[in-house]
This record gives structure tokens, sequence and C-alpha cells, in this order.
């Protein structure tokens, strides 16, 4: 296992001791990596962007560095070591982890790290034999998402309990997870882990320099034992999305497809951009829908019973159409329905009526949504246990006969449509026949 410290750093112009750590990081006689900061105001925006970072190095002559600076990297499990070339200052009561003098050595400098921070492990990157299935085919990526408050993350926590107990009597089973692709990210409540890392900010970490082999790649997830798959944790902070670079990011998901069968991916709905808000960080705060969604085989579309639960539905259909999701590879999933076939009927007709009255819905063959009726769930997510099986056979049928049309040839015998261009057909009316 390679570890090293990822320090950041902020002196005054010209610091010799700057320079001086810059040029052991350079030269890997410390083993670190040296970020050097020219603000303030950049130290607490790299502390803020979810990157796993050892120790802050920094001038206590500064006039920003103090108290609040402190506990800010504090609260993040970041020490901070004091350059203090005025010894004026209780930079220990302050909260600092350590204090050093300006002229200080190598050895110094190694030893403090290692009394007071933690090394970033690199494990991730440690080679593996041939034939570890980094080359095989990507398996399956289906995507849960919905308005918020509709139930969405534990409809991913029951499809991918029964796809687990779908091929659970496979030899070898294949693997299944599920992935906290949120930026608000709620799996972690849900399954109480017990610890926040790894997750997917270590995940695309790892990816920004190399790809980790596919057993790398599962170690960063979670076995969940009493349902059948592996969770990857979401972010810790929902400000964290701007430490996922856009093409690591890409690259993660491939990691994932080829470490496991089955992809579960739980993600928001958001996927404006810049093209429609005119904004590239918005595009970049929605990095994670965009991109899963954009690939996805299968989105689930999670709604409320009722009125507004059917509105809701509706918009985020014509949002993820308009955004170039198949209309195909959509399935509106209705929860806490009606038990009464004829009540899911007027519920069905009411979506209808309302895909049909306008937007990029309109005139889209969807699929029939399928309606999970009220269960008991929190019970069994307060206490780890297997949701209802009959709630996750059910999605498991919807969400696979989805796949298998996608994936089945099409017929000889099937003409292809035809686009008609309004105007081009005579009416039905003005019929010609011969001598009239």
């Amino acid at each position: 296992m390679r570890e090293r410290y990822v320090l950041l750093g902020l002196a005054r112009a010209r610091s010799d001791w700057f320079r001086t750590v810059g040029r052991w990081s350079t030269a890997a006689m410390l083993p670190a990596e040296f970020i050097r900061c020219v603000s303030v105001e950049e130290l607490r925006a790299r502390l803020g962007s979810g990157r796993a970072f050892s120790a802050v190095l920094v001038d206590g002559s500064l006039p920003g560095v103090d108290r609040d600076l402190i506990a800010a990297a504090g609260e993040l499990g970041v020490a901070v070591l004091i350059v203090d070339t005025q010894t004026s200052r209780d930079w220990r009561e302050l909260g600092a982890a350590a204090v050093l003098a300006e002229a200080f050595s190598r050895d110094e400098l190694l030893e403090v790290l290692m009394a007071t921070s933690s090394p970033v492990g690199t494990a991730l990157f440690a080679p593996e034999p041939e034939g570890d299935g980094t080359d095989g085919d990507p398996g399956g990526l289906l995507a849960v998402t919905g308005p918020g408050g509709t139930g969405a993350s534990t409809v991913a926590v029951a499809l991918a309990q029964g796809l687990a107990a779908e091929v659970a009597d496979q030899q070898p089973p294949p693997t299944v997870l599920l992935a906290d692709l949120c930026r608000v990210a709620d799996q972690a409540m849900l399954h109480d882990p017990g610890v926040l890392v790894p997750s997917i900010q270590e995940l695309v970490e790892a990816h920004r320099t190399g790809t980790p082999p596919a057993r790398a790649v599962l170690d960063q997830t979670f076995e969940v034992p009493n349902r059948g798959y592996r969770l990857l944790l979401g972010l810790r902070r929902p400000r964290h999305w701007v430490a996922l670079r856009p093409r690591a990011l890409e690259q993660t998901l491939d990691s994932l497809q080829r470490a496991f069968d089955v992809v579960v991916a739980d993600v928001e709905a958001d996927v404006e951009g810049e093209a429609e808000t005119g904004s590239a960080d918005v595009e970049d705060r929605n990095r994670l829908s965009r991109t899963v969604l954009s690939r996805a085989e299968v989105v689930l579309v999670v709604a409320g019973p009722g009125m507004q639960g059917l509105y809701a539905v509706v918009r985020t259909l014509n949002e993820l159409l308009a955004f170039g999701v198949a209309p195909d590879r959509l399935l509106p999933v209705i929860t806490r329905g009606p038990r009464s076939p004829r009540a899911r009927a007027e519920l069905t007709a009411g979506l209808s009526t309302l895909v049909e009255a306008g937007g990029p819905a309109a005139g889209v063959g969807l699929a029939n949504p399928l309606h999970l009726p009220d269960r008991p769930v929190d019970q069994a997510l307060r206490d780890g246990v297997a949701l209802p099986s009959s709630m996750a056979r059910s999605l498991v049928r919807a969400t696979e006969a989805i796949r298998a049309r996608a994936e089945a040839p099409p017929r000889a015998d099937q003409e292809a449509p035809i686009r008609i261009v309004p105007g081009s057909l005579d009416s039905f009316t003005a019929q010609e026949h011969p001598g009239s």
C-alpha cells in the first residue's frame, strides 16, 4: 500500500520555507503532495471541495489565519500546522495541532505529520494479476429518480434487493451494487454503515490519475448481507460535488459497471445544463444526474399518489425526455398507491391525460406506470432487514421487461414507421372517384 500526505500550503510571497516544502514534494524527498494556495479564500474553498487532505501548513503571520480558519479545518479532520515567525500567539490554545519554527527541517516536518496527520492512501492503484475482470463486458446500469419525498431512495433499495434475490441461486452469483449518486445523499442514513468513508468521493478521486482494478473498486463498497447487494456511499456533504471532475466521474461509472453485473444508481432528477440556464456551474452541479441518466438502460421515475404526485412525475418525465432520455427507457412508478384495480386505473388514466396535455411527453408512448401499494418499509429500514419481497419482485419484473424489449431484435416482417408530414395527406371525406 502506498501512502502520502496531501498538504495545503499558504504563506507570504517568497517565503523560504514555502519554496523548500514544494521542492521536497517535487523531488520525492517528502512523501507528500503539496498544494499551494494564494489566499485564505482559496484555502477555505479547497477545504470545502470534498477532497481528502492531511494537513494545512500555514504562515502564522498572515492576517486571515485565526481561530475560525483553524476550526473549519478541524471540523473536516485536517490538522493545522502553524509556521510562526513572531511567537506572539498561543496557537495551540486557538486549536492548532502543532507549531513549527520558520527554519524547520524535512525530518522535523515529517515527524510532526506522523504525529498529527493521517496520510491519504493510494491502495486503489495496487497492481493486480491479469484476468481480474477489468476488461470484461460492462454490467447493466439502472437509474432510480423522482421528485423529493416520493420514496425514490427506498425504491432503489427494493430494486437492488430484488435483483440480488433473482440471481442468488446462480453459481457464482452475479454481483449487484446500489450506488448513492445523489447530490443530497440519503443511503448512508437508510443503511447506517457506521462510517462515511470510503464513498463516491474517494472513488472518483482515485480515477483522476489512473484506473483502479475491479477488486480495488469492490473494496470501496460495503456489503449489505440482509439484502444481498453491496452499497457505495454518496457525497458526505451536498457541496462536495465540486470535487467530482467530469472525466474522472465517467471513468468511475465505467469501472463500477465492469466490477459489478448490475448497478442500481439512486440519482436526483436535476438535469439542467449550461444550454438551459447559461451557467456552466449549474451543469457541473448536476453532473452526477446528467452522467447517469444519459447512459442508464432503464430510468425508474418515482411519484407519489394523488394530483400533486401525478403532476410532479409528468414534469419530471418531460424534463428527462427534453434532456434526451429515450421514452422506451422510462418507467413511471407510483408509490403508496391504492390496492383497488379501479383506483389504479383512474391513476393510470390521469397520468395519460397529463402526459398528452403537452410538452415533450405528448404523443410519446410511455410504459404503463407500475403501482406499488403502501408497505410498512420504515420498520424494515430501521432494523436493517429485507424489504417486502413482493415489492422487490414487482420492480424487478417491470424493469426486466423494459430491458428485454430493448434487447429484442426487430421482426423481419415489421416495417419501420414512416413519419407523416402534416398536410401531406388528403382529407378522409374528399375522395376522388373515376368519372365523378
